[in-house]
């Protein structure tokens, strides 16, 4: 039975720190780039028009470029032509705002996306005149960075209080799973207001790879990947290590080669390695390319997602994609994408080194049922997490939005 598409739409992305075009692996280059790359693809290939807005931060950078799927980036002059932390690029916004609005009032879109809070800002400071209706997607909150991180959350103050007025301002928040509807709520937008579609996963790029026969039987392979944050919850994985003598941790992320030794995170996550008597069985192996990762999460007995907390997290999904069983902490989208008992296991976040290292044991101990859990997160995955499917999603929120009326002003 052939899939209907709405009418194509004149679509805006807006992403301000986070470009579709940038090299992933950095600071501030993750999950968010990989959304907006793919959503923006997926709806190009549906015959929509679609622009994203990302902020200039290289001087060298052309005004537009048209990738090969035929997606307009649009590079703003909004500040220096530099790499700025995206905590310090809020001063950058009224001048980002000002050229949506010179923009948008000579060719307005049918809808504009706005990606992270201060794209927010940005596009309904934009949208106001030529009374676009914007949609805003997070990504992540600062509500929950700021109980995980207290005073070391270095988001400018007044983070939570523009949050909490565009998710009023706008004409639909689009959030990315359940956990973050309850926090909409308590920050005081209305259920009503708020659509959640998942993020997403190529499943055709993130896929089982057979890896070659071996006659010597190894040491089990753990993997962890994610940036290489504190806040990933890595130094629990190697902990855990210390009661999982037959057992190897693999961590990805972070630079490349010895560029990875600048890290002062890699640096910490090695002393605790050493300290636990593990550093043999723990490898810190930097950036690894997309193009390698569904080879490493395949060759993996479990794939760990371990952090303190996590607005989405996709690391689940590609693990599961590849057919690798997960085990993760219990907080934010992980408790939408785990299943517990059924794709992988969910442990508490406060859980013990020991009860960590127990609920992995168990399932290493389990062939059977690492083959169960495995199959079950691939089926999962492609009922509920792959582009096309979250593309239905979005594109069906962005033809709702267009029959709403505005119901609030700007953000100041």
């Amino acid at each position: 039975m052939s899939r209907t598409h709405p009418a194509p739409l004149r679509v805006a992305l807006v992403s301000e720190h986070a470009s579709p075009l940038a090299e992933l692996g950095g600071p501030d280059a993750g999950g968010q780039n990989v959304y907006v790359a793919q959503l923006a693809r997926h709806l190009a290939l549906r015959g929509h028009d679609v622009t994203v807005y990302t902020r200039r931060d290289e001087p060298g950078l052309p005004p537009e470029v048209v990738t090969p799927g035929g997606v307009t980036v649009v590079h703003v002059p909004a500040g220096p032509a530099a790499r700025v932390p995206k905590d310090e690029l809020l001063s950058c916004m009224p001048e980002f705002g000002e050229f949506l609005a010179r923009r948008w009032q000579a060719a307005p879109p049918d809808v504009a996306h706005a990606h992270f809070w201060m794209s927010g800002t940005a596009a309904l400071a934009g949208a106001r005149g030529p009374g676009v209706p914007v949609v805003q997607t997070y990504h992540a909150l600062g509500t929950v960075k700021r109980r995980h991180q207290g005073a070391g959350d270095p988001s400018p103050p007044q983070r939570l209080a523009i949050e909490a007025a565009i998710g009023r301002a706008c004409r639909r928040v689009l959030a990315t799973c359940a956990d973050e509807v309850a926090e909409l709520a308590a920050m005081g937008v209305r259920r009503d207001r708020v659509s959640v579609v998942p993020c997403g996963v190529d499943p055709h790029h993130f896929a089982p790879v057979e890896a070659p026969a071996s006659t010597a039987p190894g040491p089990r392979r753990l993997v962890a990947v994610g940036r290489l944050v504190r806040r990933k919850g890595f130094d629990r994985a190697i902990r855990a290590l210390a009661d999982l003598p037959d057992a190897e941790l693999l961590i990805a992320g972070g630079p490349e080669g010895a560029s990875l030794w600048a890290e002062p995170e890699a640096h910490r996550l090695r002393k605790i390695a050493d300290d636990h008597g593990v550093a043999d069985r723990v490898t810190l192996l930097g950036a690894v390319s997309p193009d390698r990762m569904p080879a490493l999460m395949s060759g993996a007995d479990l794939v760990l997602s371990l952090p303190d907390y996590e607005p989405f997290g996709i690391v689940p999904i590609e693990a599961m994609a590849c057919r690798t069983p997960v085990v993760a902490t219990a907080v934010g989208g992980h408790l939408d994408t785990v299943l517990d008992g059924v794709t992988g296991a969910l442990v508490p976040s406060s859980a013990t080194d020991d009860h960590l290292a127990d609920v992995i044991r168990t399932l290493l101990q389990d062939r059977e049922r690492l083959t169960r859990y495995g199959r079950a997160g691939r089926e999962r995955v492609l009922a509920h997490y792959s582009w096309d499917r979250v593309t239905d999603g979005v594109a069906r929120v962005y033809s709702a939005v267009r029959a709403t009326p505005s119901l609030s002003g700007a953000v100041r």
